[in-house]
């Protein structure tokens, strides 16, 4: 094929519209997460333990997330995240009218995702449990799609759980991300956010599995009660379901804004060589 014609294929299909481009980038980007994320869950659940435990569940959505991020991030941001969307509507950074658009591309890439990982291990599920998908019990693979408390945990303390550790994910991302602090490398953050995964899931994961993204959560649950576990994955844990969605969205925008206040809003840029020394006298990478 001539370059004439591999031009012209091109711009025949490559799409014009921004915010279209944005929301493939998101929903492509959501997907990778879920179905690269549950996966790890499913490997370790489906097997027993055999092919997975908690570390490579931990590790492996942590790298789920930083392929994510790899894949979306120069066209859309990469949030693959609602919390992360509208906390950069709050600040500022997106515009209000992309919300809509996308969260409904995280959404459907998530329900798209879960849908892959079913699809990949069907023959597990049905050999795991004589073909009954269950909710909870010792048979239970809802937990592979969506988060569910510990028998433990009420809803208060889920709802602290949920909104701390997203605060805590946002905070961390607007410092990744921040030009004017001790900024990660260009090309190198989503490395940086699959770090903050790991100590995520490994310090505040006990009590429900640290999901910290609506979509992450709400989008799977939507597959499992369509695909055979039935309306009892809103019920389970009391209801509660609806934790994993109200909660990182308000934990999202207190991390971010709580940023902004204590740290971003404090920049100011250098004038004279002595505000420059003033400044790298107190880097951490400069102390002898």
């Amino acid at each position: 094929m001539s370059r004439k014609n591999k031009r012209s294929l091109k711009e025949k299909f490559s799409l014009k519209n921004s915010l279209v481009k944005e929301a493939l980038s998101e929903f492509l980007g959501t997907f990778i997460l879920i179905a690269l994320g549950c996966g790890c869950v499913g490997q370790a659940v489906l097997s027993r333990g055999a092919h997975g435990g908690p570390m490579t569940v931990s590790v492996g959505f942590a790298m789920a997330v930083t392929i994510a991020v790899y894949v979306s991030g120069g066209v859309s941001g990469g949030h693959i995240n609602p919390a992360v969307s509208l906390a950069m509507c709050v600040t500022g950074r997106l515009k209000w009218t992309k919300l809509p658009i996308y969260i409904l591309a995280q959404f459907l890439g998530a329900f798209i995702g879960a849908a892959a990982v079913f699809g990949i291990y069907y023959n597990a599920f049905m050999e795991y449990s004589d073909g009954k998908l269950e909710v909870t019990g010792p048979n239970a693979t809802a937990q592979i799609f969506a988060t569910y408390p510990a028998p433990y945990l009420s809803l208060v303390n889920g709802f602290a759980d949920q909104v701390m550790s997203t605060a805590v994910l946002l905070l961390a991302i607007f410092a990744i991300f921040d030009t004017k602090n001790n900024s990660v490398p260009k090309g190198l953050e989503p490395i940086a956010v699959g770090l903050l995964i790991i100590v995520l899931t490994c310090s505040l994961g006990m009590n429900s599995g640290c999901a910290m993204n609506p979509a992450r959560d709400l989008g799977p649950r939507l597959f499992t009660a369509v695909a055979g576990w039935g309306m009892e994955v809103f019920t389970a844990g009391n209801n509660w379901w609806w934790v994993p969605i109200v909660a990182p969205l308000l934990g999202g925008v207190l991390g971010a804004m709580t940023y902004v206040i204590f740290i971003e809003i404090h920049h100011s840029d250098p004038q004279s060589g002595e505000d420059k020394d003033v400044h790298t006298k107190y880097e951490l990478t400069n102390m002898a």
